[in-house]
C-alpha cells in the first residue's frame, strides 16, 4: 500500500505515464541480477551485519565500514520519513472523529509500539508483517480483478505499459526514481540469517521471492490502474489527483467500503515498514557493537527472545531526538521530513548496493568455488553498471523526488559519497591503532 498508493501516482504523473509497469519490470530485472551474486555469497557470510559483512569480506574493512555507514543512513532516513508519513495519515484518519493532535505525537506513539514488538523474537515480528502484507495484497488484487472484470476503462484492455515505446518514452528516468524507491528493503533478508532455519536455503529463496513478488505485483497493479483510466489519459488522471488516484477507482468499482479498508491498510502498511526497518537497523547496530566499532552493550541479546534489544532502545532514542528536532523546527512532516528522507535513503541504498556487487566479484576471485562465471562475474558486473547508472539517475532527479530545490537537497548525492569516505577514513584509522581489529572486520560473528 505504501509503495503502490504513495509512490506510483507521481511516477504516472511526472514520469513515463503508461510505461510505469514496464519500469517496474526493468527495476526487477536489475535487482534479480544483483540478487544472483548477493545470494551466491550468502553461504560464506554469517552474522547479522548485512551489507557490512558482505562488503568487508570482498573489499576489506575500509570499504565495509563505508558501506555500513551508507546503509545506516539509508535505513535510518527512510525510517524517519515513514514515521512522519504514518503520523500524517493517522492525523488525517482521526481528524474527522474530533481527534486533533500534533503529528509528532502519533510518530512517537508508533515508535513506542515498534520498540515493544522489536524486542520480541523475529518470528513474532515476521507474523505481524506477514499478516499486514497479505491483507494489503488482497485488497489491491481485488481492485486489479475488478478492473479486469470491468474490461478496463474507456480504451479497453491492452498490453500498453509493457511495450518498448511506452517504457522507454520520455520520463523514464523520472519514473525510475519512484520505482527504485519501492524496492528499498528487499535485501534485508540476509540480515536475519542467524535467526533463520536453514539460512543457506531460506535466505536466497526469500531474496528471490521478495524481488519477484515486488516486481510482479507492482507491475500488475500499475498496469491495471493504467487500463482503468486509459493509457492515453492516465498521466492526466494522476496529475489531477495524486492522493485519490487509486481510491477513486476503488470507490467506483468496489464501493465506498473499500476506501475505508484501504485507508486502514495504508496505516498498517506504514507500521509494517517501520517494524521491518527497526529490526534491520537493530541488527546493524548489533553487528557493529560485536565488531567493537560501537558501544559494546548494543551487542547484547534478549535472554528470552534472542533479539538485540539494547540496540533497539538506542535506536529509539536517536529516532525520538531527531523527530523532536524536526518538530521543534516546525518542519512539515510530509513535504520535508518524508520527502527529504526518502530521497536520501534511495541514494544511500543504491551506493551501498554498488559496493556489494563489486565485493561479490572480488570475493569469488580469491575464494575457491564451483560457481559459474555467469553467477560470480557477469551478473554482479551488470548489476554494478545498472546500479551505478541508477545512482546517477536518482541524483539528477533528486529535486523532483523530494519536491525541493534547496541546496542541501541537491547535495544529497555528494553527502552519500562523503559518508562513505568518512567510513573508509575511520577504518584506516582503526588499521593504524589496532591492526588485529581491522583484519577481523566482518568476521567477529563467524
Amino acid at each position: 500500500m505504501t509503495a503502490v498508493v504513495g509512490a506510483t501516482p507521481p511516477a504516472f504523473a511526472f514520469g513515463n505515464g503508461a510505461g510505469v509497469p514496464g519500469a517496474f519490470v526493468l527495476a526487477g530485472a536489475l535487482y534479480l541480477l544483483f540478487s544472483v551474486g548477493y545470494t551466491a555469497m550468502t553461504p560464506h557470510i554469517s552474522g547479522a551485519g548485512g551489507f557490512f559483512s558482505y562488503i568487508s569480506r570482498g573489499l576489506g574493512g575500509a570499504a565495509g565500514i563505508a558501506g555500513a555507514l551508507m546503509a545506516l543512513v539509508a535505513y535510518f532516513a527512510i525510517q524517519l520519513g515513514i514515521y512522519a508519513l504514518f503520523a500524517v495519515f493517522t492525523s488525517a484518519t482521526l481528524a474527522p472523529l474530533g481527534v486533533d493532535l500534533p503529528w509528532w505525537i502519533w510518530a512517537l506513539a508508533a515508535l513506542a509500539a515498534v520498540v515493544v514488538l522489536g524486542r520480541r523474537n523475529i518470528a513474532i515480528s515476521g507474523r505481524i508483517l506477514g499478516a499486514c502484507m497479505v491483507a494489503e495484497l488482497l485488497i489491491l488484487l481485488l481492485l486489479d480483478v475488478a478492473i479486469l472484470l470491468h474490461g478496463g476503462g474507456p480504451e479497453g484492455l491492452s498490453l500498453a505499459g509493457f511495450r518498448p515505446a511506452d517504457v522507454f518514452g520520455p520520463g523514464l528516468g523520472v519514473s525510475m526514481v519512484f520505482v527504485l524507491g519501492a524496492y528499498v528493503g528487499f535485501e534485508a533478508t540476509a540480515i536475519f540469517a542467524e535467526e533463520a532455519h536453514q539460512p543457506h536455503r531460506t535466505i536466497p529463496r526469500a531474496t528471490y521471492v521478495a524481488v519477484l513478488l515486488i516486481t510482479v505485483f507492482y507491475a500488475l497493479s500499475t498496469w491495471a490502474i493504467s487500463q482503468y483510466y486509459g493509457p492515453s489519459t492516465v498521466r492526466e488522471a494522476a496529475s489531477a489527483s495524486l492522493e485519490g488516484f487509486y481510491f477513486n477507482a476503488a470507490a467506483e468499482l468496489l464501493g465506498p467500503w473499500s476506501v475505508q479498508v484501504m485507508n486502514l491498510l495504508l496505516l498498517t502498511s506504514l507500521f509494517a515498514c517501520l517494524l521491518s526497518f527497526h529490526n534491520t537497523l537493530n541488527r546493524y547496530f548489533y553487528t557493529l557493537a560485536c565488531e567493537s566499532l560501537a558501544w559494546r552493550a548494543m551487542g547484547r541479546v534478549h535472554p528470552e527472545h534472542g533479539s538485540p534489544h539494547v540496540a533497539g532502545l538506542v535506536q529509539a532514542v536517536l529516532v525520538a531526538l531527531i523527530l523532536g528536532g524536526f518538530a521543534l523546527g516546525q518542519a512539515d512532516p510530509y513535504t520535508v521530513v518524508f520527502s527529504w528522507m526518502a530521497g536520501l535513503a534511495v541514494l544511500a541504498i543504491l551506493g551501498t548496493q554498488v559496493l556489494v556487487s563489486v565485493s561479490v566479484i572480488r570475493f569469488f576471485r580469491h575464494q575457491p568455488h564451483a560457481r559459474s562465471g555467469l553467477v560470480v562475474l557477469v551478473a554482479p558486473a551488470l548489476a554494478t553498471l545498472g546500479l551505478g547508472a541508477a545512482f546517477v539517475l536518482v541524483g539528477a532527479n533528486i529535486s523532483l523526488l523530494t519536491g525541493s530545490d534547496r541546496l542541501i537537497v541537491r547535495a544529497f548525492p555528494v553527502l552519500v559519497v562523503a559518508v562513505g569516505l568518512v567510513g573508509a577514513l575511520l577504518a584506516l584509522g582503526i588499521r593504524r591503532r589496532d591492526p588485529a581489529l581491522y583484519v577481523n572486520l566482518g568476521r567477529s560473528l563467524d
